[in-house]
């Protein structure tokens, strides 16, 4: 049997020249910087968000080939208006990052139906939306790359915050789902899973990262040099996968330095 194929071969190797992108939860965070870092390798982007005016900055920042429409993604037809946004605008649609998302705190005794419902229909319903929305886009481009953004708490459980870590342990299995169902259209399916990010989300919160093996949080920027690599051909044989990226934080715990 021979595998060995270069499916590439005599083509020159371009990341993400000429392809659209969505990117949901764009106005700031891992969005923006997704967002930002796919432009700077040829796509043109829309960014799609609640928060307008942060998300219009956005646009504004990353310059021509950059469009801002306003999306929530508990809304399908905010969806529908966003993927028609990008056809109509830029011509096609290849790439749909799935990246909005919120978090609520109690412990499971404590915690109510109604921050249930909110962070599973962001998060988890959201991300639904989107790929239900971008298929026929996708299609028609002959093919894509869904990113869908879940999180460490996709992978192992934590406490007080039940919603949180059963909508990202649904981003991960919706993925595969979608992957299988999806693969025979050459649309690809993968989930990353960030751990600690430096990002709005998380500021203010305490966090000890003396016990991860790199020892610090993670920056937008690092997440969004995966989502490009899973966004263009690079990738073209990677479907239905997760790609943790967590400093090392799900591997085990380390003891801290003297003095740490």
């Amino acid at each position: 049997m021979e595998f060995l194929v270069d499916v590439n071969e005599g083509d020159d190797v371009e990341r993400v020249i000429d392809k659209v992108a969505l990117v949901s939860g764009g106005a700031r965070g891992i969005g923006a910087a997704v967002a930002s870092r796919l432009h700077g390798e040829g796509a043109r982007v829309v960014i799609g968000d609640v928060l307008d005016e942060e998300g219009k900055e956005t646009a504004e920042r990353i310059g021509s080939g950059a469009l801002y429409v306003h999306l929530d993604v508990t809304n399908p037809q905010d969806w529908e208006a966003a993927v028609s946004a990008a056809v109509e605008t830029f011509g096609s649609l290849g790439i749909l990052v799935n990246n909005a998302g919120i978090v609520n705190f109690a412990s499971i005794e404590e915690y109510t139906l109604e921050q249930w419902n909110a962070v599973i229909s962001v998060n988890l319903t959201g991300t639904f939306n989107g790929i239900k929305a971008a298929i026929p886009a996708l299609k028609a481009s002959k093919g894509g790359s869904i990113v869908n953004i879940s999180s460490i708490a996709g992978i192992r459980g934590y406490e007080k915050i039940p919603g949180y870590t059963a909508s990202k342990f649904g981003v991960r299995g919706l993925t595969k789902s979608a992957a299988l169902d999806l693969g025979h259209h050459g649309i690809r399916v993968n989930s990353v899973h960030p751990g600690v990010i430096s990002t709005p989300m998380t500021a203010g919160l305490e966090m000890d990262m003396s016990r991860v093996a790199l020892s610090r949080m993670g920056h937008p920027g690092e997440i969004a040099d995966l989502v490009l690599y899973l966004a263009s051909n690079e990738s073209s044989f990677v479907t239905g996968a997760e790609f943790v990226i967590d400093g090392g934080d799900t591997a085990g715990t380390v003891t801290p330095p003297a003095g740490a």
